[in-house]
């Protein structure tokens, strides 16, 4: 079995003395993709934070490509490959879609991104049409876009998605989760939180569910689909 990309150990998050992430482990495998679900104020864009070193009141241990994280700054671990998509796209307004993406490579040590804007623009063809229009013009549903395929630009081992679905139409969320789908076929390795559980595990391999901060449940996303004691842990019901 292949040894874990990323892997975390009894990981704790604070603001001041608020524990939003409980002493939570988990491992992901080069192209696997796990989501974490649970409810409102569960703790699961916290752990993002915990792991991209955007929030760095934390305990226990981050372990990246075999190295712990604790001493690294989240440019540096931007530089190795582990790139967060944070939610609410926070994409760059008053640049172009095309500066936009290319500030995506800035970390990398080859800057011949012609070949990265291709398959980005391979990904998501709107951006492509919209490549010299300011990032403020853009839909909600293309800012999510162009934040992925800026993510990409970087070339990640591990991709870390907040939140994609938030805010969207339901026929831009559907073409969102098609181009999740396409980058985990393409060997991807992806962690996803979504408050829309049941988008999900329709493409995850593995679930987190954390409530309170704490693990409730970890395993295959199978096991969620079709038990219902573990949806209840995220319907309540």
């Amino acid at each position: 079995m292949n040894e874990a990309l990323l892997k975390l150990d009894k990981v704790s998050a604070f603001y001041g003395n608020l524990k939003a992430v409980d002493e939570v482990d988990l491992a992901i495998r080069p192209g696997e993709l796990m989501c974490v679900i649970g409810p409102n104020g569960a703790g699961k864009t916290s752990l993002l934070k915990a792991i991209s070193r955007t929030l760095t009141t934390v305990s226990g241990t981050v372990t990246f490509l075999g190295q712990p994280t604790n001493r690294a700054s989240a440019q540096q671990l931007v530089s190795k490959g582990l790139i967060h998509v944070p939610e609410g796209r926070q994409v760059f307004a008053m640049m172009s879609v095309e500066e936009n993406l290319r500030v995506g490579g800035y970390a990398r040590r080859d800057q011949d991104l012609g070949s990265d804007l291709e398959t980005v623009f391979n990904l998501f063809p709107r951006l492509r049409e919209r490549r010299s229009q300011m990032a403020i013009s853009l839909s909600g549903g293309e800012q999510q876009m162009l934040a992925i395929g800026r993510a990409l630009m970087g070339r990640p081992k591990v991709l870390m998605l907040d939140e994609p679905s938030m805010g969207l139409a339901p026929v831009i969320i559907k073409e969102i989760y098609k181009e999740i789908r396409r980058l985990k076929e393409t060997g991807i390795t992806i962690l996803l939180v979504e408050q829309n559980a049941k988008l999900a595990l329709d493409v995850a391999d593995h679930a987190l569910i954390i409530s309170a901060g704490r693990t409730r449940f970890a395993g295959p996303a199978e096991v969620v689909r079709r038990d219902r004691s573990a949806q209840s842990l995220i319907f309540g019901h």
